[in-house]
């Protein structure tokens, strides 16, 4: 298939920055009706919404994302870990404590060495992983990353079993992202880091990674490859964060276009100190007031797409943007190579960022339970075929509340089962009672009734 490589049109993009800059406020009141309204935003309008400075019209955008957030996924909140399995990298990226030009010990775990990180997880409750790991095409071929993806799926420890694996590795070939989805892979995650392309190309200095097209056209190799769930995102501190949002819609719509489907989720890490950077390198840091801004602009963008948050953020900044549009969160995270095991045994090990939330997945759980969210481990939709643009009907008709709710709600007492202390099982016997109150359909609403009882005797892994 021809790749249109003109999609991130940087003068367009430029004008329409430039325009927004006269944008007055009874303009942002009519992008914002128009929000409310559920009639999507034009690459303008969202450039616009950047020039909000009346604290009234900045409220109403957070009431707007709210809103939009609780319509779409309810409540939920999924929840997931990393897992770095190489450190090995041949970039030389600015902004990461993996590059190659730091100094210390590479490491890359062994199949033993990944099975022991992943009981870890399962002992933690976790059923979905991020697995991640540097770009070393001789140290971390495609084979390695195969064989570290079988390693993941066929561990199982006591009740646990990790039943989703998301992939976040370089950009790669056509005939690696067949046989990626072939390991059954969730969805694949690249993060472009910038879509300005100067910015891009001085961050990626004497790289592999420094091909700026081959990057950006990764996503179209993956879905050739069948792979129809692909996850984008940004390094926000790199460059300016407006051309950075409106890039990701015009990506997102090059998708759409292109295959059928955009992107399944988009993450919005902020740049964090890292092992041989200064943060004053970049001009474009993101402050607290403006990363708000940016995830509700981007719910309001693209209202269906799934926004990720790691524990780059604090715990303070994590149950703020949860409500402005924040749909993932990972939880009790580790960004060493084999930084589970290491914590288990009181080591440490170099990180590829600076993390901000060390809770444990058992606080997060009892944090979100106290804020009237439902944790979710789900991934049934993954095992029923739900992908790609099969999900994205659903989720536009608004279906998928009679399938995630439920599911949800399996997945957390299930969790506590297993997991929980007394407390969190209080918790969640109280929010599963209010929540099943609130299933629509009485067919499903029984199913999850019934399912509850079987999960409390013993079943696992009950979903619709």
């Amino acid at each position: 298939m021809e790749k249109n490589l003109n999609f991130i049109d940087h003068e367009y993009i430029y004008s329409l920055i430039e325009k927004s800059k006269n944008v007055t406020e009874d303009d942002i009141n009519k992008i914002l009706d128009k929000a409310q309204a559920k009639k999507g935003l034009t690459h303008g309008e969202v450039a616009a919404l950047f020039e909000i400075k009346k604290p009234n019209q900045r409220k109403r955008l957070f009431e707007i994302a709210h809103m939009l957030k609780e319509s779409i996924y309810g409540n939920r909140i999924v929840v997931f870990a990393p897992l770095y399995v190489s450190n090995y990298c041949v970039n030389n990226c600015v902004y990461c404590g993996y590059k190659i030009c730091n100094k210390f010990e590479r490491k890359k775990l062994t199949r033993e060495e990944i099975q022991n990180e992943v009981k870890l997880l399962e002992k933690m409750g976790h059923k979905r992983l991020a697995l991640e790991a540097g770009e070393d095409p001789i140290n971390c071929d495609i084979n390695y990353i195969l064989d570290a993806i079988d390693a993941v799926y066929s561990t199982k420890f006591e009740n646990g079993a990790i039943r989703r694996i998301n992939v976040n590795i370089a950009a790669t070939t056509l005939e690696n992202y067949k046989k990626l989805k072939a390991a059954e892979i969730g969805t694949y995650i690249l993060f472009q880091e910038t879509y300005h392309k100067p910015t891009y190309e001085s961050m990626h200095p004497h790289c592999l990674k420094g091909n700026y097209e081959y990057h950006l056209t990764a996503f179209d190799r993956a879905m050739e490859g069948g792979i129809d769930d692909v996850g984008g995102g940004v390094l926000f501190g790199l460059a300016d964060p407006k051309f950075e949002v409106i890039s990701l819609m015009l990506h997102n719509e090059h998708l759409e276009k292109t295959h059928g489907v955009g992107f399944h989720t988009i993450s919005v890490p902020r740049l964090k100190q890292a092992e041989g950077m200064s943060l004053e390198q970049f001009p474009h840091l993101v402050d607290d007031d403006l990363f708000k801004n940016i995830v509700a602009i981007i719910r309001l963008a693209v209202p269906f797409t799934g926004l990720i948050l790691s524990t780059r953020e604090t715990p303070e900044m994590r149950r703020e943007v949860i409500k402005y549009g924040v749909s993932q969160v990972s939880a009790g995270s580790s960004t060493d190579v084999g930084g589970y095991t290491d914590r288990a045994l009181g080591k440490s090990a170099p990180d590829q960022f600076e993390l901000a939330d060390h809770r444990t997945p058992l606080e997060i759980l009892k944090s979100l339970l106290d804020e009237d969210y439902v944790p979710s481990y789900c991934t049934a939709c993954y095992r029923q075929g739900r992908t790609g643009d099969r999900f994205m009907e659903l989720a536009k008709s608004g279906n998928i509340q009679n399938v995630c709710g439920p599911n949800a709600l399996m997945t957390l007492m299930e969790y506590a089962m297993d997991y929980g202390d007394k407390e969190l099982l209080e918790k969640v016997e109280e929010v599963i009672a209010r929540e099943i109150i609130k299933i629509k359909r009485d067919d499903i609403k029984e199913l999850t009734k019934n399912n509850i009882k079987r999960i409390k005797n013993g079943e696992r892994d009950l979903y619709i």
